[in-house]
């Protein structure tokens, strides 16, 4: 059974988040705060996706999603927001989150989103690795290499890279790595593409603010090349 963090402070919340994993077949470990769910995660390794709330008692759902990934880049992160708090989704993405479910949300869109970052946390390929450039991927490792070091890619990173190493040169609309990614049956907004790119840069490019491997087709998508 696949174990699910659930760090939310509210109770109610909380426990109908629990109830609908239960009986998706999910094992939740349950956090009502930053420091219980990152010592229920040294206890649980084994966990395949958190969701963590912003609000808490102690440290907020951000600083708990930055110290997951200093340690950890395979781990699905959903970060649950309010519909009201728009720089809220894109903050988390922007620390290493993979996803984000606004509340309220509907128990049918929350095991979605479980389901699919489960598939690519568990996703195993045959051996290959794609080289461009400085860039060498590994696809049964799912690691990416650049001149020789490795660059920590969370698994939407990876899925996103993958997507351009197998189709260099090609103009990439949102949609298409929206639908590849993520999944046709996924709810949100084109957005979470957007921002995981401008991650990713931060991690691949000499400069960021100058891209040179993922570079923007204007009102379409993106590419990679050289």
């Amino acid at each position: 059974m696949k174990k699910v963090l659930v760090l939310e402070d509210e109770a109610s919340i909380r426990s109908f988040v629990v109830i609908n994993l239960r009986r998706s077949g999910y094992e939740p470990i349950e956090a009502a705060d930053g420091t219980t769910a990152l010592e229920q995660l040294r206890r649980h390794p084994d966990i395949k996706v958190a969701l963590l709330d912003i609000m808490l008692p102690d440290m907020d759902g951000f600083e708990v999603c930055r110290r997951i990934r200093a340690t950890d880049a395979k781990i699905g992160i959903i970060m649950l927001t309010a519909r009201t708090q728009e720089m809220d989704k894109v903050t988390g993405l922007m620390t290493g989150a993979d996803d984000y479910v606004t509340k309220p949300f509907s128990p049918t869109e929350l095991t979605a989103r479980i389901d699919a970052l489960c598939r690519r946390v568990g996703g195993e390929e045959e051996s290959a690795e794609i080289v461009h450039g400085p860039f060498r991927l590994n696809t049964r490792n799912r690691t990416l290499e650049k001149n020789g070091d490795r660059v920590k890619l969370t698994q939407v990173e990876y899925s996103i890279m993958k997507m351009f190493m197998d189709n260099p040169g090609r103009a990439l609309s949102r949609e298409d790595i929206l639908n590849t990614v993520w999944g046709r049956d996924y709810f949100g907004e084109l957005k979470i593409v957007d921002v995981n790119i401008r991650r990713l840069r931060i991690k691949v490019e000499d400069d960021a603010t100058n891209p040179t491997y993922i570079t923007t087709v204007w009102g379409y998508g993106y590419k990679w090349g050289f």
